[in-house]
């Protein structure tokens, strides 16, 4: 298991939830390393100075916003900090939605939320109860200095959590050109369209995502195992690793949190009306 890249909780109500976050993906690709074809010693990036092209020490460089004219507005990572502190530890979840309403296009990366400081109970009781409501939470998590929408997801034993896109950063689609919607736009003729749904009832089956494997990777894997055979291999010297650490939060009374949660939100918010069913998308 990957080492946890970030410790804080998740804020339900005034409940809170110790947790640690770990990737639930990694990079099955083929990792090429850039090397000096010269000695084969590995080529890294640099902190360089754009200006005098000379390299420079991580202590001299500060954080900039660029603003309008040209300058920079230069900002300490404890104003950074400071600016947003509530949100800095905190998964808060800001309200509730059914998982069909989130569009694809928004997912971006999961993550593993695993409880801590004995916060098993508190953790179970939030993942059962939206797998009973059957709902996702919609929260906002401050990582690396950016702030991020992202989607709590009940799955198997686990509450994954999945950053989200905002909708301001999907490029509207009117900046390409598309066919207009419609059989009529495009003067589409029944037996094509019928001949279409066939192939698509043909080639329709359950998902199994193990079917599936990265065809380019397992070829440069064969090529790198020929050469290996073969002794053509060059010798590197490896680079060094570093590790991110940082403190979990505490678990409070559940039952006495989760009541006052419960009169806050009666007293604020207005019932919200029945979910109407979905309506058919267009095919």
């Amino acid at each position: 298991m990957p080492h946890a890249i970030w410790k804080g909780a998740i804020s339900f109500g005034l409940v809170h939830v110790p947790v640690a976050l770990y990737p639930a993906s990694s990079e099955s690709g083929v990792d090429f390393d850039w090397l000096d074809k010269r000695s084969m010693d590995p080529v890294g990036y640099k902190r360089v100075n754009k200006r005098t092209g000379r390299e420079i020490d991580k202590a001299h460089i500060v954080k900039g916003v660029k603003v309008e004219g040209g300058d920079y507005v230069v900002l300490s990572d404890d104003e950074i900090k400071a600016a947003y502190p509530k949100t800095t530890q905190t998964i808060a979840i800001e309200s509730f939605a059914h998982a069909d309403e989130i569009p694809f296009t928004l997912l971006d990366r999961p993550y593993y939320l695993e409880p801590l400081a004995k916060g098993e109970k508190v953790y179970a009781l939030l993942r059962e109860a939206m797998l009973a409501s059957g709902v996702i939470g919609i929260a906002r998590v401050v990582m690396h200095t950016k702030e991020h929408l992202a989607a709590l997801i009940p799955s198997g034993p686990a509450l994954m959590l999945n950053t989200l896109r905002w909708a301001a950063d999907i490029r509207p689609w009117a900046d390409i050109k598309l066919p207009p919607e419609g059989k009529k736009g495009t003067n589409l003729k029944e037996a094509e369209l019928k001949m279409a749904k066939q192939l698509i009832g043909d080639m329709t089956e359950t998902w199994k995502p193990e079917a599936y494997a990265d065809r380019f990777s397992e070829a440069i894997h064969a090529l790198v195992a020929k050469r290996i055979e073969r002794g053509e291999t060059e010798q590197v010297e490896a680079m060094e690793d570093s590790g991110e650490k940082s403190g979990p939060s505490n678990v409070v009374d559940l039952t006495e949190l989760l009541a006052k949660s419960l009169k806050g939100k009666a007293a604020s918010a207005p019932k919200p009306a029945a979910r109407k069913p979905a309506a058919r998308k267009r095919a």
